[in-house]
């Protein structure tokens, strides 16, 4: 594990106050009510979440990390732009993470824009990832899936050439047009802010990270498949000439810590059961609409469906996913043990999964500040001084 271990925060802001009745519903994404949101409370929850990103810049995390999902309890952060903006006055050192807007669910010059607006307002501090998106984003938005990652590709060439172009300039693509690109205002950070592809292993998404020099985070999947991405983008990306570094690899881990294991899986467990059999759960069909996916990727996801997506056994989930409930010695151990294998420093902490109430999520993030982070940080620096040595 080399170099600096780099600690984020990852925040989902599920809408917890669900109906008794939930469970009779297929999805909780797509075509779930929205009766069932109430103004009022949800306002209690933004304060809540974003008081807990606030905490977790003052304890000493790197960076923050929002995202993007819509037509779903599954996430209050439709627009995760807005809540960054929101941060900022608040966020004082971490950075922040934008990780991300579907950027061909959007007009990608106004996106540049946005991302622009957020680098100027933190002095440099964001950082940028582009998803595909799930599949259940393109039943709530008029983009035909099929055409999904042809658009997905212009839109980010359309916002790198923006970034980093002197303006006016053209672009004529299969999907945009314009004889002005020219937008103000640009980023501090030159060429552009740091840049990840967000995905879950289809080689398309490997292939473009590779070729951009861009940083990768695999999502859900197993242990050994996110190993194995990891290997190809560093051996992708050198054939491009590009060197893919420890931090361009985040690894998410769902994480509880408590003073003993026992009490860990007794407070964090039914959280982590609530994320996957509720705050996940779809069907196949909003999973996977026609033309999201090849035929190949359709097969591997099949696989997985056991797994996500609203059936839950914790020991099987421990066993394939990156998670690590219990004990700071043993959550340290973990996480040195999967940044060895996984070739990164960089960890993103699930530290609020579910429906976790605010005082374990403040309890979490306080234990992992105190007694993990600066462990892996000076187990690290010893490695490195072996190294030089």
């Amino acid at each position: 594990m080399a170099g600096r271990a780099r600690f984020d925060f990852i925040h989902f802001m599920h809408y917890v106050h669900l109906p008794e009745n939930q469970k009779d519903f297929p999805s909780l994404w797509v075509d779930f009510p929205n009766k069932y949101f109430d103004p009022e409370k949800g306002y209690s929850l933004y304060q809540r979440y974003l008081s807990e990103l606030v905490l977790a810049d003052k304890l000493g995390f790197d960076a923050i990390v929002v995202n993007e999902h819509h037509n779903t309890a599954y996430s209050m952060m439709p627009a995760p732009n807005l809540i960054a903006a929101s941060l900022i006055p608040q966020v004082r050192n971490a950075k922040i993470c934008v990780w991300g807007t579907p950027p061909n669910l959007e007009y990608p010059n106004r996106l540049a824009e946005e991302y622009a607006m957020l680098d100027v307002l933190s002095q440099g501090r964001l950082e940028v990832a582009f998803p595909l998106g799930t599949g259940m984003e393109y039943w709530a938005n008029p983009i035909n899936p099929s055409t999904a990652r042809a658009r997905y590709r212009e839109s980010i060439d359309i916002i790198l050439q923006a970034w980093t172009q002197d303006g006016p300039t053209k672009y004529y693509g299969d999907f945009y047009t314009y004889r002005y690109l020219n937008p103000w205002p640009r980023p501090v950070q030159k060429p552009h802010p740091p840049c990840y592809i967000v995905g879950t292993g289809s080689p398309e998404t490997i292939d473009l990270a590779a070729q951009l020099g861009f940083g990768y985070a695999s999502v859900f999947v197993t242990k050994s498949r996110a190993r194995e991405l990891n290997e190809k983008l560093r051996r992708t990306a050198a054939e491009h000439g590009h060197h893919i570094s420890p931090e361009q690899l985040p690894l998410q881990v769902i994480t509880y810590v408590a003073e003993t294991e026992q009490k860990a899986r007794d407070e964090g467990i039914d959280h982590i059961r609530y994320f996957f059999e509720d705050a996940l759960r779809t069907t196949p069909t909003f999973l996977a609409p026609p033309g999201y996916l090849s035929v190949e990727q359709l097969k591997m996801r099949a696989a997985l469906a056991d797994k996500l997506h609203g059936k839950f056994d914790f020991d099987n989930v421990n066993e394939s996913f990156f998670v690590a409930v219990g004990t700071a010695d043993q959550v340290v151990a973990q996480l040195e043990q999967w940044g060895e294998q996984m070739g990164t420093n960089h960890f993103v902490m699930l530290a609020a999964p579910g429906n976790m109430p605010n005082w374990k999520v403040v309890k979490n993030l306080n234990l992992i500040a105190q007694d993990v982070i600066p462990r892996v940080r000076v187990g690290a620096a010893y490695e490195r001084r072996v190294a030089a040595e």
